[in-house]
């Protein structure tokens, strides 16, 4: 390991993230029944332009007047590049500081984004005596935010997690999508002629760079990858294989677009029972092997080792939220 080691952000049930328009008084009431680890009130994509005064008074409203449980709230401001940006953490911290859990920033394309959100939340809750500190929630959306990655990954220690949006990453980049999230049958490479004079196609996944990049810059920091939406909410077999590539790659949960996905996300970014046995025997072994003085460790005929042992560890305070939360 290196000499250098980054602590991890504040923890936090982060399987599913419910997007929910933030002017829809009616889907707002919904949101707070919701199992969703996360909800994010957007003022931002959802919202028309003569609709965002008003969709941010609701917004208020519900933090201050709803009852959310054990759910995480957070609240997608619209970009630095608007007008109605200011406005957004201006009202919704002065009025509602203390009921938000995260701020969500969109299209977010270097480290001075965060900088000016964090110097304005910093401000607002000095002001106002709110005194536990807002995360940010970083939206990667564009090939600007994946160049400086890495800088905007440690701009801020309100710094929680990176979401990836591939809609708007596609538009930017000028990637040419089938669905949002989705895979497009044009990225495919061909095999070979085999014995009948077949060639096969075989799907890419067109993700996975820009997924990957953030999971990297995301873990280097101690901040929870989360990767972005399925929109074909009529395809549930396909949203699980874009889950699962995302969990494979290491992201902690996903965000959802609809009801139906919730319990899908919470289910498959949970720790198996296989795997929470397998870190308890994992972290058994390591006991008794203390306790005897063995210098090194097996387990099924396998070394055990320091990477082994913490994610036996992670695994465990992951089972052991889910079963707070439940």
């Amino acid at each position: 390991m290196s000499f250098t080691t980054i602590p991890n952000t504040k923890p936090r049930l982060n399987r599913s993230a419910l997007a929910v328009p933030g002017s829809s008084p009616r889907f707002i009431e919904k949101a707070a029944q919701s199992t969703a680890d996360i909800i994010f009130f957007d003022l931002e994509d959802s919202v028309a332009p003569d609709r965002k005064d008003q969709a941010r008074r609701d917004v208020i409203a519900a933090l201050n007047d709803l009852d959310f449980g054990n759910k995480s709230v957070s609240v997608r401001i619209n970009g630095l590049d608007t007008h109605y940006m200011y406005r957004d953490i201006v009202d919704l911290v002065e009025q509602a500081g203390s009921k938000l859990d995260l701020v969500l920033i969109p299209k977010v394309g270097c480290a001075a984004d965060i900088y000016a959100v964090d110097m304005l939340l910093t401000q607002i809750e000095r002001a106002k005596g709110i005194e536990r500190p807002i995360g940010i929630e970083i939206l990667i959306e564009t090939p600007l935010g994946i160049q400086n990655i890495y800088s905007i990954a440690a701009a801020s220690k309100r710094n929680e997690s990176i979401l990836f949006g591939s809609a708007d990453y596609a538009a930017s980049s000028g990637a040419r999508i089938a669905a949002i999230g989705g895979p497009n049958p044009d990225y495919h490479v061909l095999t070979d002629l085999n014995q009948t004079g077949v060639r096969e196609s075989h799907w890419g996944d067109m993700w996975h760079f820009a997924l990957a990049t953030i999971v990297a810059a995301a873990r280097a920091n101690g901040l929870r990858p989360i990767d972005g939406p399925f929109a074909d909410i009529r395809d549930p077999d396909g949203w699980l294989a874009s889950a699962k590539r995302a969990r494979v790659l290491g992201c902690e949960g996903k965000m959802v677009i609809h009801p139906s996905q919730v319990e899908m996300a919470n289910d498959l970014f949970k720790p198996s029972a296989a795997e929470i046995e397998q870190a308890k025997r994992i972290l058994e072994a390591m006991v008794q092997a203390e306790k005897s003085g063995a210098g090194a460790v097996t387990l099924d005929g396998r070394m055990i080792d320091i990477a082994s042992i913490r994610q036996a560890e992670t695994i465990m305070q992951k089972a052991a939220q889910v079963a707070e939360k439940t």
